[in-house]
């Protein structure tokens, strides 16, 4: 089986497009059934001509129809070929009654849905057309019959260049689904990634320092590390219906709720924590945004600052909204690994951007800045 004749079998809907072309050679009847009953002289090369006009046709239409690889300047010869080929038998036999113009036609054709450039197509038909006319004076064809095939030929050639453009268009639209679809898995994907490090991050650097509490608890206060036990236990149930909500795709993580969070961790841990707000009520985006800040830059200065205090402060006015959390640790300047890129991300949906680097009189200072919405609330 030929590559081409392989092709069309993996593709069913071109063979059935093709086909349907070789039901519209049934205008080549004409000058066939002339050739058989001896009104065609010399009829040897007619039939061979008119059989290779034909096979040429069906083999040019199938490349942009059945989606064949061909080489454009392979396809664009053949073109030229079938052209030179439908003009020589026109020009040769159209003196006679049996509508050989009609071949210009199949020209015009095959050149409108071959040639992706419009431009292109346009030029090819009207030159089909004025072929049409120019052996119809050649071969004193009646004048009629002439401007007949000539319009003819215009038209149907102006009908395959809007059928071939719209399933062109119609393919196009098709292939940007696609990508699209692709994008929006790949995107949820990576908000899923995110997400759970966000959530499982925080969760488990807490529970982390609270087993280091209760380790150091249990020889000398076992009530209280009984008590620090407890709370491990709530907080991993508290995780494992975080994840859930995760994995559902409910979960909703406000600034308030994080906030209290935050406070229990850093206040386990020994560190003195700040808070104060001011200015008008965050937007939506700014509330679950910068829920997501607090919990992974607390995260962070429980983990590597060594800190004793730790400020947060939220300002919100007419332009933006501005959360900053400020330690007293040992700074210096973090490398973005996937928390602070997430958090990057994240921001930058809702418009806004994030900053960390060191704080004026020691410590780190991390800024996330979001335009204000209006229609914003606290999550309080």
């Amino acid at each position: 089986m030929s590559s081409g004749a392989a092709a069309l079998s993996r593709n069913p809907r071109g063979f059935v497009l093709v086909a349907a072309h070789t039901l519209w050679l049934w205008l080549l009847l004409t000058p066939a059934a002339a050739i058989v009953r001896g009104q065609v002289h010399p009829a040897t090369p007619a039939a061979v001509g008119l059989g290779a006009f034909a096979l040429l046709y069906l083999a040019l239409v199938a490349v942009p129809v059945a989606d064949l690889v061909v080489r454009p300047a392979v396809h664009h010869a053949g073109l030229v070929a079938f052209a030179l080929l439908g003009v020589g038998l026109a020009l040769s036999y159209a003196g006679g009654p049996e509508g050989w113009l009609v071949l210009l036609l199949y020209v015009a054709t095959a050149g409108a849905v071959g040639f992706v450039r419009v431009a292109w197509g346009f030029a090819w038909v009207g030159g089909s057309a004025a072929a049409v006319v120019i052996i119809g004076v050649v071969d004193r064809a009646s004048a009629t019959d002439t401007a007949q095939m000539a319009l003819i030929t215009v038209l149907a050639g102006a009908l395959t260049l809007a059928f071939a453009r719209t399933a062109r268009l119609v393919e196009e639209l098709r292939r940007t689904q696609r990508e699209l679809a692709r994008t929006a898995v790949e995107q949820e994907r990576l908000r899923f990634a995110r997400d759970l490090h966000d959530l499982l991050g925080h969760t488990l650097s807490l529970v982390v320092v609270k087993a280091e509490v209760v380790r150091r608890l249990a020889p000398t206060d076992p009530q209280r590390a009984a008590a620090e036990a407890a709370d491990i236990e709530r907080i991993g149930r508290t995780a494992l219906t975080e994840v859930r909500e995760a994995v559902t795709g409910y979960r909703e993580r406000s600034f308030a709720r994080e906030l209290d969070s935050v406070r229990t961790a850093l206040a386990d841990v020994g560190i003195t924590v700040s808070v104060s707000d001011v200015g008008r009520p965050l937007s939506v985006e700014a509330d679950d945004a910068f829920g997501w800040v607090l919990r992974e830059g607390v995260t962070n200065v429980v983990r590597h600052s060594r800190a004793s205090r730790c400020d947060v402060d939220v300002t919100s006015d007419a332009d933006e909204a501005v959360l900053t959390i400020r330690d007293d640790g040992v700074g210096g300047r973090p490398q973005f690994g996937n928390g602070l890129r997430g958090l990057a991300e994240r921001l930058a949906q809702a418009g806004g951007t994030l900053h960390v680097g060191p704080a004026r009189g020691g410590g780190l200072l991390l800024t996330a800045r979001i335009p204000h919405s209006p229609t914003g609330r606290w999550a309080r």
